[in-house]
């Protein structure tokens, strides 16, 4: 976000070439001329996805129910 704002800014304000802000930021050619052509800063969405243990999730929960269960009753004695 802050290079799109920094990319703008020297293009618009400054006026200074593509081929220059390439050279001073260290991005591609087609990232400054994306820049330039947005409306607004780019904003990064993961997609949502589940992670490896939702499948044995119900199992897991009740194994430690269990476990804090049996716990509690070797404190109580």
């Amino acid at each position: 976000m802050e290079d799109w704002a920094e990319i703008r800014r020297l293009h618009r304000a400054e006026g200074v070439p593509i081929k220059e802000i390439v050279r001073r930021l260290g991005v591609a050619r087609n990232t400054v001329r994306a820049a330039l052509a947005s409306d607004r800063p780019p904003r990064y969405e993961r997609a949502a996805r589940g992670s490896v243990v939702d499948v044995f999730e119900p199992q897991i929960r009740a194994v430690l129910a269990l476990r804090i269960h049996s716990d509690l009753v070797v404190v109580a004695c």
